[in-house]
C-alpha cells in the first residue's frame, strides 16, 4: 500500500516537453531582439558616419580655393553648415559642383555663410534683387568683356562680406573667374612697403563697374570726390587675420598723399597684389555654386564671345565696416598665406 505523502514527484513528460519549448522559444525571441537592436545600433552609426563622409573638401589651387562634394546645400543640417562655414574660413574660396539650386534654395543656403543681403542696383532708382542676374543677356549685369580685379561693394561704408555665384548657363570658351589671395599678398609684400601701408586708408570710388562702364557720375577731382575710406591692411573679423585690402583700382587715392605719390603707391601695391601665384582659375561647368569671401580676395573675368549665353545668379551676405587691428599683427599668418609663403621660400 502506498500513502500519498510519499508518492514520487513525477512531471507527465507531455508538460515538461511543453515548457521546456516555451523557454528555449523565449530564449530565442530575446537573442533575436537584441540582435535587432545591434543591428540598429550599428545602421545608425553607418549612417551618421555616412552623413559626415559625404562632405568630402579638397583644395584645388596652391594659393586657396577648395572643391567641396556634398548633396544639395539646402538640405544640410546645422552640423554640416558648420563644416561648409569653417571650410570657407580655412579655404577662402568654395566650388560646389552639381547643385543646380533653384532661386529659392540659394537665398536660403546664402545664411550659411552669413547674413542674407539683398543687392542694390541703380541705388537713385532703388531696386533691390534676390538674386542678381550676371549675364550678356537682356536685363542682365556687366556683359560679356573682361572684368577687372576688385572686391565686392568696396566703393559702400559696409562691403559685401561673402558672394554667391552659381551658373546657369555658361558659353563654350571664356567667362573663366580668377581669385587671389589677400592674406597671402600682404604675407609676401616687402617689409619697408609692408610699414609704410600699416594704417594707411583708400578711398574708394563707386563710379565705375568693374567693367569700367560708368553707372555714376564720373570722378574729375581724386581729392574732392566723396567715398568711403578702408584701411589698406584689414583685419577680417572672424578669423583676426590681417589680408590686404584695395578694393578696385579705378579712382582709388591713398588719404594723406600727394596725387602722384598716392598713384604710384597704388600701382606698386596692385602689380604685387595681382602676381598668378596668388591665384585660383575657375573654368564654370553648369551647376556650378562658387562662394568667395570678399574681405580676404579679389576676383576678376575673363571676357568671351558676345554671341554665346552665359546666364550667373550671384548672391551675397552683409558685411562689416573694415577696420584694422593691431592684434591682427599679432595673430601672424592666416594657414593659407604661411604654408604658401614658406613653399616660396
Amino acid at each position: 500500500m502506498c500513502l500519498r505523502g510519499n508518492r514520487p514527484n513525477v512531471r507527465p513528460a507531455a508538460n515538461w516537453a511543453q515548457q521546456e519549448h516555451r523557454r528555449n522559444t523565449m530564449i530565442e525571441q530575446r537573442k533575436r531582439t537584441a540582435a535587432s537592436q545591434e543591428r540598429t545600433a550599428t545602421s545608425q552609426e553607418v549612417r551618421a558616419a555616412s552623413q559626415r563622409a559625404d562632405i568630402a573638401i579638397r583644395p584645388l589651387a596652391p594659393a586657396l580655393a577648395a572643391e567641396v562634394t556634398c548633396r544639395n546645400l539646402s538640405l544640410l543640417g546645422a552640423d554640416e553648415r558648420a563644416r561648409i562655414k569653417q571650410a570657407w574660413h580655412d579655404h577662402l574660396v568654395l566650388v560646389f559642383p552639381g547643385q543646380h539650386l533653384t532661386d529659392a534654395e540659394q537665398i536660403s543656403i546664402t545664411g550659411i555663410f552669413g547674413e542674407f543681403e539683398e543687392a542694390v542696383l541703380h541705388e537713385a532708382k532703388g531696386k533691390h534683387h534676390g538674386v542678381v542676374l550676371i549675364s550678356n543677356q537682356p536685363d542682365g549685369m556687366l556683359g560679356a568683356g573682361e572684368l577687372r580685379w576688385h572686391s565686392d561693394h568696396s566703393f559702400h561704408e559696409f562691403p559685401a562680406s561673402a558672394s554667391l555665384l552659381q551658373a546657369m548657363e555658361i558659353p563654350a570658351v571664356g567667362g573663366d573667374t580668377y581669385f587671389n589671395n589677400m592674406y597671402l599678398a600682404l604675407a609676401t609684400l616687402p617689409a619697408h612697403l609692408r610699414a609704410r601701408v600699416t594704417g594707411l586708408t583708400i578711398k574708394n570710388d563707386g563710379s565705375l563697374d568693374s567693367s569700367g562702364a560708368y553707372r555714376g557720375t564720373p570722378v574729375t577731382d581724386l581729392l574732392a570726390y566723396k567715398g568711403p575710406s578702408h584701411p589698406i591692411v584689414r583685419t577680417h573679423p572672424v578669423t583676426g587675420y590681417n589680408a590686404l585690402y584695395l578694393g578696385r583700382r579705378p579712382n582709388a587715392y591713398v588719404n594723406g598723399l600727394s596725387i602722384p605719390e598716392s598713384e604710384a603707391l597704388l600701382n606698386e601695391l596692385w602689380a604685387h597684389a595681382t602676381q598668378p601665384q596668388f591665384e585660383y582659375r575657375h573654368q564654370w561647368r553648369v551647376g556650378d555654386l562658387v562662394v568667395w569671401d570678399n574681405r580676404a580676395v579679389m576676383h576678376r573675368r575673363d571676357a568671351f564671345d558676345e554671341t554665346q549665353r552665359r546666364i550667373m545668379h550671384r548672391t551675397q551676405c552683409a558685411g562689416e565696416k573694415p577696420i584694422f587691428l593691431e592684434d591682427g599683427e599679432a595673430r601672424g599668418l592666416h594657414p593659407r598665406a604661411s604654408a604658401r609663403r614658406d613653399a616660396a621660400h
